[in-house]
């Protein structure tokens, strides 16, 4: 495996990480038995940017898999 592709699957793995640890709360169990309804809103403003950002870390970290896994060496 390429050096410099593990390193950006390793760097955009952890900023995704953090992305997805920023979302809103509120969205688990008790959102399923009748608590908040916070699935319903829209996201404004900066949560929507996190959103946006998340949904390109989890397209740039699927780019560096298929890449490492085309230019992996060969066995047999």
């Amino acid at each position: 495996m390429n050096p410099l592709l593990a390193f950006g699957q390793i760097i955009v793995s952890l900023a995704l990480i953090a992305a997805i640890l920023l979302q809103a709360r509120g969205t688990g169990l008790s959102g399923t038995f009748g608590g908040d309804s916070a699935v319903y809103r829209s996201r404004r403003g900066v949560e929507r940017r996190l959103w946006q950002f998340t949904i390109l870390l989890l397209v740039l970290f699927v780019v560096f898999s298929l890449v490492s896994f085309v230019f992996a060496p060969r066995v047999g």
